[in-house]
């Protein structure tokens, strides 16, 4: 059997690991590297975008009891000293990823978990890191958690290999964890080696009655008749004298038999870290030991001793493992596809996951609302209504109310030549009257016009900011931020345009105050009142005869007020749809559309529902099993 060394200096000056790799050079390196790293970094890819939530791939989960030995077996695959201590010491899973490089490769490491990811080149800092992960993810205490950390180390010294380490069983609770904390960790367990892809390596002390060990109990639980079980005995220097026979039945299979078997390996122990024995002082002093043994020699030369032959079982079976799944895999995820397709199908259509593609997302709902704001301004008809209906008929009660001013303009002209005659009338004679009396009413109606003309702003506000706020709801129903952000626009936007359009109109009934309008086009108004009144004089005769009459007074006034309603009529609806409507409309659409300039478009698509979270989750899956899909295809 060809085999691997996973050996790599820690604790040795440079000099003495270089004695001690060359002792060890070639022993246990691979042959096979070209036909097992795909497959292997297959599985790793497919775990890494998350196929596990749909689809349960090979793998290796390694589980004992605590202080079996496992975190030293751990150590001698992976060349890197792993946390170790009393009580529970792995309290998250960890994802071992093995990866041999080729030549004199630098060595590398790379941990991630929860979004956090850390690269590193030296092995002394693993355990270190792998402790402030475990505190990060299930405290500082003792309890333990779900989330996974992966620990992948790139390295000419180890193998192709990777394997889920898992926390080891606690019986009794100590001080600071759970009364529960036995049966959390048996159902953490549990959930790995239940599933019929997973390998189970189960680590078990040769100095402990197998049959009692909670490990391989709970593995003969799932696999009741030991096919993907393969047990590891450690700890054979310390088998009481005269038990070395029982320990060769167990690793011969004959106590408790196992289709994968056993095998035997002699780890670091703690007295050996303490004498700072580096790994692969350790390696050769392992092989010595069964070499020299005259018990355990003969497993020696069947491989089923020492670590270097463990190494090598374990990626044998682990890509023979994934090989023959793999067909079984695709299969599921195919189906899986298409049903996931089904249920998304029955959702409308919502934002993508990637980010890039959340901003043309985004763009397009931003320019769609944006056209159906243009469209509003343009008289389309939306939901059966039209803006400009709702428009014209606030408009024309405008001109009714200056219809309506005219009726009093006879009494007005009457109370006002009679102020006159009360306050400034000099030496004149009766019937002659300042022009002083003319500007006197027009300036007096005009006043009274003023508030209904910003009355009439107001509605048309409403109508606007009611208009707008329902485009705004129903472009962005499915997302809050943008309806907030939309609806304060629109009530700002529409506030500062107000205050605009009061002061234009301010400034129009001040004009209007100033008493003016061509000639010609006084004569004509006055012509049509003289007619209607059926005076036969001229305007041009009156003109120049000069005579100031008071009975033609409310004709004049008259005549002049229906130029002042006749540009009014005009003039404050047209101030009030350019301000309001149009360059409120044009600054909305600007303001919108700022919103990806700088903004968090994940915030800002922000779905908060429970179709959203369904429709969320279908197209992750969709994406990742799309994913997926494309790489086994490579192999298949």
């Amino acid at each position: 059997m060809a085999s691997c060394e996973p050996g790599i200096e820690l604790f040795e000056d440079a000099l003495s690991f270089s004695e001690d790799s060359k002792r060890m050079e070639g022993v246990f390196h691979s042959h096979l590297d070209e036909k097992v790293r795909p497959y292997i970094d297959l599985v790793d890819s497919l775990r890494q975008i998350g196929i596990e939530r749909d689809v349960a791939l090979p793998t290796i989960a390694v589980i004992g009891d605590q202080s079996s030995g496992k975190s030293s077996v751990l150590e001698a695959l992976s060349g890197v000293a792993l946390p170790r201590g009393s009580g529970i010491v792995t309290r998250c899973p960890l994802v071992l990823k093995l990866k041999r490089l080729k030549g004199g490769v630098q060595w590398k490491a790379i941990i991630s978990y929860k979004g956090q990811l850390i690269s590193f080149d030296d092995p002394r800092l693993v355990e270190s890191h792998i402790r402030e992960a475990q505190n990060r993810l299930a405290g500082t205490d003792v309890g333990i958690c779900e989330d996974p950390i992966s620990l992948e180390i790139s390295s000419h010294d180890v193998c192709d290999l990777t394997l889920i380490d898992l926390p080891g069983i606690a019986r009794v609770p100590v001080k600071g964890q759970p009364d529960d904390i036995g049966d959390q960790i048996k159902r953490l367990i549990m959930a790995f080696v239940k599933k019929t892809e997973t390998i189970i390596l189960v680590v078990v002390p040769c100095n402990v009655d197998i049959a009692t060990t909670e490990a391989l109990r709970m593995a003969q639980e799932v696999d009741p008749e030991g096919k993907r079980t393969l047990a590891v005995l450690t700890k054979p220097d310390l088998v009481d004298k005269g038990t070395e026979r029982n320990v060769l039945d167990i690793v011969e299979n004959k106590v408790i038999p196992l289709s994968k078997g056993y095998l035997i390996v002699k780890c670091r122990g703690q007295k050996d870290i303490d004498d700072k024995i580096s790994l692969s002082e350790a390696t050769w002093r392992e092989r010595e030991f069964f070499r020299t043994n005259k018990y355990f020699s003969s497993l020696l030369n069947q491989d089923k001793a020492t670590t270097h032959c463990l190494a090598n079982k374990l990626t044998h079976d682990l890509v023979n493992h994934i090989k023959i799944s793999l067909p079984i895999i695709s299969e599921e995820v195919n189906k899986l596809l298409w049903d996931t397709r089904k249920a998304l199908g029955q959702f409308e259509k919502g934002p993508p996951l990637e980010l890039y593609e959340m901003k043309n997302y985004l763009m397009d709902i931003l320019v769609e609302f944006n056209n159906k704001i243009d469209r509003l301004c343009e008289g389309e008809v939306f939901n059966g209504e039209n803006l400009y209906c709702e428009f014209r008929a606030e408009f024309e009660k405008w001109k009714d109310h200056l219809d309506g001013a005219k009726e009093g303009l006879q009494k007005k002209v009457q109370q006002t030549i009679k102020q006159y005659d009360q306050k400034y009338r000099g030496k004149e004679l009766p019937g002659f009257t300042n022009y002083k009396v003319f500007d006197m009413v027009i300036q007096d109606v005009v006043e009274e016009l003023t508030e209904p003309a910003k009355d009439t702003l107001k509605v048309i506000k409403d109508i606007i900011l009611k208009r707008f706020t329902h485009m705004a709801s129903g472009c962005f129903m499915k997302y809050d931020y943008l309806q907030n952000v939309a609806m304060n626009k629109i009530k700002n936007i529409q506030s500062k345009q107000e205050a605009k359009v009061e002061e234009r109109i301010e400034e129009q009934f001040k004009m209007e105050k100033l008493v003016y309008t061509q000639d010609a086009i006084y004569r004509k108004y006055l012509k049509e009142i003289h007619h209607d009144t059926k005076q036969d004089e001229s305007d041009e005769e009156e003109e120049e005869d000069g005579v100031e009459e008071r009975s033609t007074y409310p004709e004049r006034v008259r005549a002049y007020y229906e130029i002042v309603a006749q540009r009014l009529a005009d003039q404050v609806p047209m101030l009030i749809q350019v301000f309001m409507l149009h360059e409120a409309a044009k600054l909305l659409r600007v303001e919108m559309l700022n919103l990806m300039d700088g903004g968090d478009v994940r915030e800002i698509l922000h779905e908060d529902s429970d179709v959203s979270r369904k429709r969320i989750e279908l197209q992750s899956r969709l994406e990742r099993l799309s994913k997926a899909q494309e790489r086994l295809s490579r192999f298949l």
